[in-house]
């Protein structure tokens, strides 16, 4: 059983080196760019990578002085799902919630989720930066759609959530680390 593992870890460390870290060093210029103009970091997934939006939004606001938030509090979450329908709820929380100087994050395992997708073209009509996180396909739609594009190449949701959240807090901790 020792072997499931230590296979299992050596999986995750070397899918969580395939990313470039070209794309990790523009993100975070990104995000700088956007606090410095007094902008916010918006951060949504579904299931577990909503999970990593609000770790992730808390840590750019309290470690990293970045103010950052999610839409993951369930009464505005069924709110806008059941008004709006689920496919369309972050499109709706975008048009509402979003200005000019914010810029978003999306994540979505699948790379298909539709209220992600939706979001994404939201965010792209509002002119917002866009920054994608998914799995699964190579050809997944979300993985097209970003301003930058982390990709893993796993249908193993646990790889694909671990995998983002790595790569994820590890620009909070750049940031971090860079500004201090």
């Amino acid at each position: 059983m020792s072997d499931f593992f230590d296979n299992y870890f050596d999986l995750i460390n070397n899918k969580n080196r395939i990313v470039k870290h070209e794309d990790l060093e523009l993100i975070s210029k990104i995000i700088e760019k956007v606090n410095g103009n007094g902008g916010q970091v918006i951060i949504v997934g579904n299931g577990g990578s909503a999970a990593i939006a609000s770790h992730a939004a808390i840590d750019f606001t309290k470690a990293a002085n970045i103010p950052a938030t999610t839409f993951n509090e369930s009464s505005f979450l069924t709110c806008f799902a059941n008004d709006y329908g689920y496919e369309h709820w972050v499109e709706k929380a975008l048009e509402f919630h979003a200005r000019k100087n914010d810029m978003v994050i999306l994540i979505s395992s699948s790379g298909e989720s539709r209220n992600i997708i939706n979001g994404a073209k939201k965010a792209k009509e509002m002119k917002l930066p866009l920054i994608t996180l998914s799995g699964f396909s190579e050809k997944n739609e979300l993985k097209e759609m970003g301003d930058v594009n982390l990709w893993i190449d796993s249908t193993q949701y646990n790889i694909v959530e671990i995998v983002h959240q790595t790569w994820i807090l590890s620009i909070v901790d750049f940031l971090i680390e860079k500004n201090n």
